[in-house]
């Protein structure tokens, strides 16, 4: 089954019709949160949010490894990370959902691999490409078939935080390549790579990153949240498309 992990904006999955949540105890210690498992027009599923119930995990402080140990325990077949972002690139507005295709990763003293306890062989894996091919077709057919626009591509870069960044890192991530800016893609997607599980991200734009736009001047926060949920209205429906309402394997 899938496995879907909100970010800021989305702490809870609605339209998962829930059966039960299972703690799990991993070796790498506490999830963010119990695993939510239930069904998606009767196909099932499993939901976790990133930064915990009530939104308190901030993103330098997430154990993505337990998360995604957690979901790799629980035999999820891929997972959907949804999570909100900052727009660099010009055409990219706040309210927009876009699919990356590529990580370049800023952040620092994070617990990013499996492979590190005494011991353990040195082990390398290819992340060419960082996000499953086949997954991002899904999602984008998902959105062709509601005929909800989805901006395919673009380079994510994954920052510390929690703070925001001045202006000038955005004029700088700009110059590397970049197109998308948020806090919790990496080590995420890498863990789920070591663990053998496709990964793909749904970014939805919040905002225009600083110095960008209406964030010229600073971020204005009053108007996230009526963006985000305006836009996880968008990205909950691509997910029920993608999940329930259609033969997995068939999609495939």
């Amino acid at each position: 089954m899938l496995a879907i992990i909100g970010g800021s904006g989305l702490t809870t999955l609605s339209n998962l019709d829930v059966s039960h949540r299972e703690v799990v105890r991993t070796p790498y210690g506490e999830p963010s949160g119990a695993v939510v498992f239930g069904q998606i027009c009767g196909q099932p599923a499993m939901f976790l949010p990133r930064h915990g119930y009530g939104h308190t995990i901030p993103p330098h402080m997430v154990n993505y490894r337990a998360n995604l140990w957690a979901l790799h325990h629980y035999k999820a077949t891929g997972v959907i990370s949804v999570a909100s972002v900052g727009g660099i690139r010009g055409d990219l507005q706040p309210g927009d959902i876009v699919l990356p295709n590529q990580i370049i990763d800023y952040t620092w003293g994070r617990k990013a691999t499996y492979f590190d306890g005494n011991g353990t062989p040195v082990t390398h894996v290819d992340f060419t490409e960082p996000y499953d091919h086949e997954l991002c077709r899904r999602i984008q057919q998902a959105g062709e078939q509601l005929q909800v626009d989805i901006k395919v591509g673009g380079v994510y870069a994954a920052t510390q935080g929690p703070r925001l960044e001045t202006a000038a890192e955005i004029n700088r991530l700009e110059r590397d390549g970049v197109d998308l800016v948020g806090m919790t893609g990496m080590p995420e997607a890498v863990l789920a790579r070591e663990l053998g599980m496709p990964y793909a991200a749904i970014n939805v734009v919040a905002n225009h990153a600083a110095g960008r736009g209406s964030s010229a001047n600073g971020i204005h926060f009053e108007s996230l949240d009526v963006v985000l949920q305006e836009a996880m209205g968008r990205v909950k429906a691509i997910i029920e498309k993608l999940v329930g309402c259609q033969d997995a394997g068939q999609s495939a």
